[in-house]
């Protein structure tokens, strides 16, 4: 990024921006990041763990306790004993992108700006994705309800993993989150990425690269043209922030998904000393649970990996958007178990599926608690 464009693009027209920013106030240093960079690259991974142990830094690698972690019952034991269980041979990691501008924001204390579950069956190496909208209202894990982002706030990785399993039937285990410095460093390290830029996105991506900027106290290359083009690690960034286009934050969910396959593409074209010093050059963002058993897994099927799909929960056809009193403007899930049907029909091709008693508790006290906010608004 070889010019400065803060003084000129960030002071000149800031009234003119009011995108984002009319919340400068709030969230000047807030930005949407992801930890899904890494996953995409766990093949990666596989092969630099023995430069990771061999560096003086490392990740920020921690140990959950599986009991805390609410991984339903019936999950667990169909898994165990039903040989026939869709669930078995899948690695299921959730994925969380934080705002935090310190290392201990990694572990909580930021909510997750961005949340997915990347669903690897081990034997294909087919990934599956589904981005977790973050203003969903759920169970966040502790039997109150509000926004999903809010678990990794008050109770970190482990709050909100057990989230994501109470309301969705999974049996996480894993998890990755970064700061908000590792998406663009990978992209960067990878020679960027390419991603078509429409003309609605264009008016925005520009006013997100000056906040990041400011936050990472760097230069910056404004986006000229719209177009199928080669983006370096703050334009990429950016992208991913982007809101306010017709699809609001489901559009910036799929702008997010984007860039991890562009990600994937990119690093399947770069040699081993370059994949190295990316993941070097990250390594301090990384907050992680994978221990060396994990990664021996994985490196199984290291020449393999590969997203074959990708999608949202809720889903469109099966949630509704309203204003739930001081918890604000919030994804309602209309029926939390047809959702969750679908969630294990589009991860695991269960056809079959039927939830637990806890899905279907947990959707009615979602229902009752926000009916009359749906009923007004209609």
């Amino acid at each position: 990024m070889a010019t400065n464009q803060k003084k000129t693009n960030g002071s000149g027209n800031s009234a003119q921006r009011k995108e984002p920013g009319q919340r400068r106030k709030n969230s000047k240093y807030k930005m949407i990041v992801f930890g899904v960079e890494i996953v995409v690259i766990l093949a990666m991974v596989a092969v630099l763990y023995f430069v990771m142990n061999t560096s003086s830094e490392g990740p920020k690698v921690t140990v959950l306790d599986p009991g805390q972690l609410a991984i339903p019952s019936e999950i667990q034991q169909a898994k165990e004993e039903d040989p026939e269980n869709k669930m078995r041979g899948y690695m299921n990691i959730a994925l969380f992108g934080v705002d935090a501008k310190t290392d201990s924001q990694l572990l909580r204390g930021s909510r997750s700006d961005a949340t997915m579950i990347a669903s690897i069956n081990m034997d294909t190496g087919d990934i599956k994705l589904v981005s977790i909208y973050r203003d969903t209202y759920l169970n966040i894990g502790t039997d109150e309800y509000r926004k999903c982002n809010a678990a990794y706030s008050f109770g970190g990785a482990e709050q909100a993993i057990r989230m994501l399993n109470m309301n969705l039937d999974m049996d996480i285990e894993k998890f990755v989150t970064v700061g908000y410095r590792g998406l663009s460093e990978v992209i960067d390290g990878l020679g960027g990425i390419y991603v078509d830029v429409d003309s609605a996105e264009l008016k925005h991506i520009n006013n997100y690269q000056i906040d990041i900027a400011e936050v990472l106290k760097c230069d910056y290359t404004p986006v000229k043209d719209t177009g199928y083009q080669l983006l370096d690690g703050l334009q990429a960034t950016a992208y991913c922030r982007i809101r306010y286009t017709a699809g609001d934050d489901f559009k910036r969910t799929a702008r997010q998904r984007e860039v991890i396959k562009a990600i994937e593409e990119q690093a399947k074209k770069t040699d081993l000393a370059t994949l190295t010093k990316v993941f070097n050059d990250c390594i301090d963002d990384i907050y992680t649970n994978l221990d060396t058993n994990d990664i021996l897994k994985l490196l199984e099927n290291i020449a393999n990996y590969r997203i074959v799909d990708e999608s949202g929960f809720p889903q469109e056809n099966m949630r509704t958007v309203a204003n739930i009193g001081a918890v604000g403007s919030s994804i309602i899930p209309q029926d939390l178990e047809s959702n969750v049907v679908w969630l294990h029909q589009f991860l695991f091709d269960d056809q079959d599926y039927k939830v637990t008693e806890s899905v279907r508790e947990y959707g009615g006290i979602i229902e009752t608690k926000t009916a009359d906010y749906v009923n007004k608004k209609k």
